[in-house]
């Protein structure tokens, strides 16, 4: 069965995309002999570092021939993978390292998926009401320093760090945050810093040793607001991430009832008719609208994504069984993503192609038929079921099959980097196959209609090369850039890091013969939220 699954997927792919419209429809070929980026940063610098050489004298400034919105075909998928620091899963790999070695091990991470054409990070930076940030709210995390509100010594911020390293090598950075754990059985001693200390008014212990915020209170809510603000409003973050804990898993409680009676009967005796799983639901729903509000209130460009539990109650699809989230997390994820209040949602699909009670592919297409506001869809997919080539068989088909059937918005987001880690053959495999070329997220047009500037784009051809180098007048608005590039009237590109303004082509796809000559380029700048500049078509002599 399984062998016959890439035939499969071939025939839905091609039959999907025949009924598309291509955005910049355009033939590909390889990459020409030579293509080189100029000035290009050290990978293990965490910081940018100042473009050298300038534009000689000599050199032409090309004339723009056309201007269009929609210039060749640049790939847009979204790929991302999830970073834990709960635990210390995948960072830091201890807690109480030097600061040294904290930034040694996570630009070891950000290198590994730059060069893997990932173009997105999800970074934990909330694992339990502490911080991987400088916080006048929570206290310094334990999983950092292995002493709760101890900062890092030598000092810096991590968080800063991540972001800075993380878009210098083009990728987008969403801070991710449970926004109800207040303490994991692994967070080492509870102290006075601990918001089980400073607010117990707020926290219910679990049976499994866990404390959870409670989060049918107000003050709770106003709690969990202030931190995620906090975050928007002083780190240059792209995006916001819920996972799917909000109430707990009843296990944690060794199946009894969430210990919030309390609370539900201070709501009756206000006045209060709904029923508790109701109630209960009717909170997470309340906040969930509330976050979205707040951040596009302070910050529009700001994505808000959730990755729910990947089913929503069994038997939606008729064929799909498991645990019901709606009963069991009072998450009514669906709700969520019916009335788009998120930017985008991850439903963790952790299962396989042909796990018939739980299919990818069958609760994937039912989470489409829901996504009536047209936000994108990037379903988390579990990479870890093996280091052997079955393994990346169905993470292959998986990233394919997903690409077929969300073809105007196409992503996944894998959980998590460890498996790419820990099977070198498998990152090998996706960068191989479906990432072979790099890709830039899909734009969100309803965050912000903001079109950046087109660059200034000078060239001049060395000794059968041509070296192109721009300028934007608003650098700060620019993300990436995309050079577009022309060999026997075929289009290709390059996308580069927004710390570059060069690139170097050879003259001729086939350097040798000196056959099939450079005929004509263009630069685009892309923003913050995936818009892209004009595309201006630009003619080079030969």
């Amino acid at each position: 069965m399984l062998n016959k699954i890439p035939f499969l997927i071939a025939l839905v792919f091609m039959v999907l995309i025949a009924g598309c419209k291509a955005k910049k429809p355009v033939t590909h070929i390889p990459e020409p002999e030579i293509v080189e980026v100029l000035n290009k940063i050290p990978k293990k610098a965490p910081e940018a570092v100042e473009i050298e050489g300038e534009i000689s004298e000599e050199a032409e400034v090309i004339s723009p021939v056309r201007i269009a919105k929609k210039g060749p075909f640049v790939m847009r998928e979204f790929r991302a993978a999830w970073i834990a620091t709960v635990a210390n899963i995948n960072w830091p790999s201890k807690s109480g390292l030097s600061t040294k070695e904290q930034q040694r091990e996570a630009l070891v991470l950000l290198d590994f998926l730059q060069e893997h054409n990932y173009n997105a990070v999800i970074f934990q930076v909330r694992p339990q009401a502490d911080a991987f940030y400088e916080s006048d709210l929570e206290p310094w995390s334990f999983f950092l320093t292995g002493e709760e509100g101890k900062a890092p010594d030598p000092y810096y911020d991590p968080l800063n760090f991540w972001i800075e390293a993380a878009h210098d090598r083009g990728m987008e950075l969403h801070v991710w945050l449970n926004p109800y754990r207040a303490h994991h059985t692994t967070g080492g001693k509870i102290t006075e810093t601990s918001v089980v200390k400073t607010q117990p008014e707020l926290v219910v212990q679990l049976k499994n040793g866990m404390w959870w915020l409670d989060p049918s209170k107000k003050a709770t809510q106003d709690y969990t607001s202030a931190v995620v603000m906090d975050l928007v409003k002083r780190y240059d973050i792209d995006g916001v991430h819920f996972d799917d804990y909000f109430y707990s898993y009843a296990s944690y409680n060794k199946g009894e009832d969430f210990p919030d009676a309390a609370s539900y009967l201070e709501y009756q005796n206000t006045g209060g008719k709904l029923s508790k799983p109701n109630w209960r639901r009717e909170g997470v729903n309340v906040f969930v609208e509330r976050i979205y509000n707040e951040i596009k209130a302070e910050k529009p460009q700001v994505k808000f994504g959730i990755s729910p539990f990947g089913i929503w109650r069994p038997g939606y699809p008729k064929s799909i069984a498991g645990m019901d989230q709606y009963d069991e997390l009072y998450a009514d994820a669906r709700l969520w993503l019916n009335k788009g209040w998120i930017d985008y949602f991850s439903p963790q699909l952790y299962w396989k192609i042909n796990q018939t009670k739980q299919s990818f592919p069958v609760l994937l297409g039912w989470w489409e038929s829901e996504n009536t506001q047209n936000r994108h869809l990037w379903p988390g997919i579990n990479i870890d079921f093996g280091g052997d080539k079955l393994n990346l068989d169905e993470t292959v088909n998986q990233i394919m099959l997903t690409r077929g059937m969300l073809p105007t918005s196409m992503g996944t987001v894998h959980w998590s980097i460890s498996p790419l880690l820990k099977y070198p053959s498998m990152a090998a495999g996706i960068l191989a196959g479906p990432y072979k070329k790099d890709a830039l997220v899909p734009a969100s047009p309803w965050l912000s209609k903001l079109i950046p500037d087109a660059p200034v784009v000078v060239s001049e051809i060395i000794e059968n090369k041509v070296k192109i180098n721009w300028e934007n007048l608003d650098p700060e608005e620019v993300f990436r850039w995309v050079v577009y590039y022309e060999y026997a009237g075929v289009w290709n590109y390059e996308i580069l890091n927004r710390t570059l303004n060069s690139f170097e082509l050879s003259q001729y796809l086939n350097k040798k013969d000196q056959k099939n000559p450079l005929t004509n380029i263009g630069v685009t700048a892309i923003g913050r939220t995936g818009n892209e500049s004009d595309f201006i078509e630009m003619s080079i002599g030969n």
